[in-house]
Parts: structure tokens; C-alpha cells; sequence
């Protein structure tokens, strides 16, 4: 596992040992920030289910402002940190101890905005909904803002998005990378597969 791009790139981050954790492979990394393009200069990011931190730190080594990686795990957030520290991001980085939802409603009351949403959550555990969910109550993103899911094919995004329109899909072996945008009206939706 490493940074591919920006002033970072070429680094390895720190992997798990065991199977508990499921970090975002290189492929489906470079596939998501391929579909950002390099449209992060500035940007304030957040990473839930951050795992290892892999894609927040991705976000920070292309030019993001600022970083907040969500994370439970103990195992995780030793890593996320170790990760941080040899890169040398934590100046631009925070890491919230939290379960996701809770993680959310904290984001709100600090009156915190995000440009760009990132969430792998593990798969197959209903995650997805609950997560959109308690963004559309506790809206800590603005009309511009990109949200990115990664998902296994299995377990598609749920038929009602609420206050999200889905406006690319793109399909990697078993792994879909969803971008959604906060509704404004009709988008059409653009699936695109890789083998």
C-alpha cells in the first residue's frame, strides 16, 4: 500500500497484520482519485471508516487543506496515526475516535463543512444507508460537496438516496466506487466497469 500521487507519492503506508482491517487497494485508489481528478487543492476532506487512513492521506498528499479520518477500531487508529506521523500530514490532520454516527452528529455541533466525503465501510452490514442517513440529518457538507462510497457489487447503494443524486458509478472486479452530490435535480448516472 502506497501514495501514488502528489507530494507524498511513493511512500508506503503502514498495512494491518491481520484480516480484520480491509484497506483500499492501490487499483481501486488510483480508480477513485482518477475519477476526483486533481481537484483537491484546498479542499477539506473527511475519511469515515478512515481503516489505515489510506485514502484521507491520499486526499492530503494531492494538495487537500485538511483532513478528519473517523475510525473506532484500536488497531485502526494506531495505524492511522503511525501512517500520519511518517508522512509527516498530522499538522493537517485530525483523528476522531468515534463510531461513525456519532462521529457525524459531533462533526455538526463543531459547525464543520466538508468538500469531499470519503467512506469505505465494511461490507455488507447495512452501513451505507445508516451513514447517508445521518448525513441528510446532520448536513456537514455544502451543494458543491463530492461524496464517495466504496462498496462491494453485492450490496448496492440503497434504491432511495434521499438527498443524494448518484452521479457516476464505476466497477472494479467486485469492488463498485459510487460518487454522489447533494440532490439539485435529474443527473445522469455513468457506470463504467473494469475488469
Amino acid at each position: 500500500m502506497r501514495i501514488i500521487s502528489g507530494t507524498s507519492r511513493g511512500r508506503k503506508l503502514v498495512t494491518p497484520r491481520n484480516q480484520s482491517l480491509r484497506p483500499t487497494s492501490d487499483r481501486v485508489k488510483e480508480s477513485i482519485f482518477d475519477i476526483l481528478r486533481d481537484d483537491l487543492e484546498g479542499k477539506v476532506v473527511l475519511d469515515l471508516f478512515a481503516g489505515t487512513g489510506n485514502l484521507g492521506i491520499e486526499a492530503l498528499s494531492r494538495g487537500a487543506r485538511r483532513a478528519i479520518f473517523v475510525e473506532k477500531g484500536r488497531q485502526a487508529l494506531r495505524l492511522i496515526q503511525r501512517n500520519l506521523t511518517q508522512v509527516g500530514l498530522e499538522e493537517r490532520s485530525e483523528i476522531l475516535p468515534k463510531d461513525v454516527s456519532r462521529a457525524i452528529g459531533i462533526l455538526k455541533q463543531r459547525g464543520e463543512c466538508f468538500d469531499l466525503i470519503m467512506m469505505d465501510p465494511p461490507y455488507e452490514r447495512g452501513l451505507i444507508q445508516n451513514t447517508l442517513m445521518k448525513l441528510n440529518y446532520n448536513p456537514i457538507y455544502h451543494s458543491d460537496s463530492i461524496l464517495v462510497i466504496e462498496h462491494n457489487r453485492r450490496e448496492p447503494l440503497p434504491h432511495v438516496l434521499d438527498e443524494w443524486d448518484l452521479v457516476r458509478q464505476r466497477r472494479i472486479g467486485d469492488t463498485m466506487i459510487s460518487i454522489l452530490t447533494p440532490q439539485k435535480g435529474n443527473h445522469k448516472t455513468e457506470v463504467t466497469t473494469e475488469s
